[in-house]
């Protein structure tokens, strides 16, 4: 069952096209990465999804509902889990549940067990009482995915979940996601830079560039397509045209005096390859990583700066008001 559903999904800011003509299905449960680099146009898509941005053109449904005639009804089936913090910091954690949870509307007889149901989710029952500026970065980070999943959303969406945190904290916090959406049988729809993370974590990944979705499927799928192993060699004057003959070579690159090679099953051919280089310098042989892929179907690094979609979603709201829309 498709729990997300979009068909030409497009968003434009006057000329500019920010999101042209998305069609996207996510099934209910999955883990959903949607990945670009800055200015691609996932904060967009992400902002007329929750219904925080108006849709020019096309269609959206969450959970059955339309997000364009609906949208009251998708926000009660959402949750947001913003990259900047947002917690009330004089607010002790159990008491910025209790405030969620009265804003959506949680009957007073089931709220309590809820509260406390989230606190232990996340580890956090015996800091429940404490007020929310003594926590570290970590413990703000999981009360944000417990409020997040508080009234029991279809779709929960995260920006950025881990940015900022050290990477033990940020491994623990990818436990309790993956835990929460197993447990609450909630679909998570992510948008992370830390390439390893979608990796591990997402069930299917969604690359988007320049407004539109030009790759979709699982993280393993995507490695795979890269083609094979990748060699990187460092020679002098490498036989360019014998190595791209070989019939195990499918792509070669010459970068800085240092040769990427991509080829199949790179532990039969690789003294195959090397007897036909003369000094070689040294030689690095791994198997292909999802940033491989980002960088080869995007051109461009994950972390360059663009004005039009960068920043976190909260940005993206300001923006979005400043221009009247």
């Amino acid at each position: 069952m498709d729990i997300i559903e979009t068909k030409t999904l497009t968003k434009t800011y006057g000329k500019i096209k920010a999101v042209c003509g998305i069609d996207l299905n996510i099934e209910k449960g999955q883990i959903f990465g949607l990945l670009g680099p800055n200015g691609a146009g996932k904060t967009t898509t992400i902002g007329m999804l929750c219904t925080i941005i108006n849709v020019t053109s096309g269609s959206a449904f969450i959970a059955g509902y339309n997000v364009i005639k609906e949208p009251a009804l998708v926000r009660q089936k959402v949750g947001i889990v913003f990259q900047d913090p947002t917690l009330d910091t004089v607010l002790t954690g159990r008491e910025n549940l209790e405030l969620h949870a009265r804003l959506y509307g949680i009957s007073a007889a089931s709220r309590q067990s809820r509260i406390n149901e989230m606190l232990e989710l996340v580890d956090l029952k015996d800091r429940g009482n404490d007020i929310t500026r003594t926590y570290s970065g970590g413990m703000r980070r999981r009360l944000e995915l417990a409020r997040g999943l508080l009234h029991k959303p279809a779709v929960l969406f995260l920006d950025e979940p881990t940015l900022g945190l050290d990477p033990q904290t940020r491994a623990r916090t990818w436990e309790y996601i993956k835990k929460m959406a197993k447990m609450e049988q909630t679909t998570v729809v992510l948008t992370t830079h830390y390439m390893e993370e979608a990796e591990q974590v997402c069930d299917r990944v969604g690359i988007i560039d320049h407004g539109q979705i030009i790759a979709l499927d699982s993280p393993d799928n995507l490695k795979e397509s890269m083609g094979g192993d990748i060699v990187l060699i460092r020679a002098k004057d490498p036989p360019l045209d014998r190595i791209k003959g070989l019939p195990y070579v499918s792509e070669v690159k010459l970068s800085d005096g240092s040769l990427e090679i991509t080829m199949k099953e790179a532990h039969l051919h690789l003294a195959e390859l090397l007897s036909l280089i003369r000094s070689v310098e040294c030689v690095e042989v791994r198997v292909p990583t999802l940033s491989d892929v980002f960088i080869k179907l995007t051109g461009r690094d994950m972390r360059e700066d663009s004005a039009e979609d960068s920043g976190s979603w909260v940005d993206s709201v300001a923006r979005y008001r400043q221009k009247g829309n």
